[in-house]
């Protein structure tokens, strides 16, 4: 039998504390406390080397069981469609127009965060309907 292994997300970008907010707010994460000795992760940052200070955070589900998000600071930009992307499951269970309002609505909430939207694809007789979004940096992701 095969071992059934973790997973981290890693995220490429720019600012991570900002990108890593951001994904917070979309997924409920939280940001896991500092290490020991530290009372805050501004604090701990302040103790590495310049180059280094705000070039990684991570944030975690609360509840223990999604994936622990990391997000590293990366000199280029991003300049092409990530291979790889989040659904996040928000019309899990709905069909038509119920699903695409639920979608509508989250769309909304995360644009006001800072969030682009990009389509609307409606259902057709293999999907259901999903929302293409951006996150602060561009990166790709799907209300589902």
């Amino acid at each position: 039998m095969a071992t059934v292994r973790q997973v981290q997300v890693t995220f490429d970008c720019a600012q991570p504390e900002r990108v890593a907010r951001f994904w917070c707010e979309v997924l409920g994460y939280v940001v896991p406390p500092p290490p020991p000795g530290f009372a805050s992760w501004e604090e701990f940052d302040h103790t590495l080397p310049e180059q280094d200070q705000g070039s990684a955070y991570a944030i975690v589900d609360p509840s223990g069981v999604g994936p622990r998000l990391f997000f590293q600071r990366v000199p280029e930009g991003k300049v092409v469609k990530n291979r790889v992307h989040l659904d996040v499951r928000v019309g899990t269970g709905l069909r038509g127009d119920e699903r695409v309002e639920a979608l509508e609505a989250e769309c909304a909430r995360l644009l006001e965060l800072g969030g682009t939207r990009v389509r609307l694809m409606l259902a057709d007789e293999f999907n259901e309907s999903c929302l293409v979004m951006q996150d602060v940096e561009g990166n790709e992701f799907c209300l589902d």
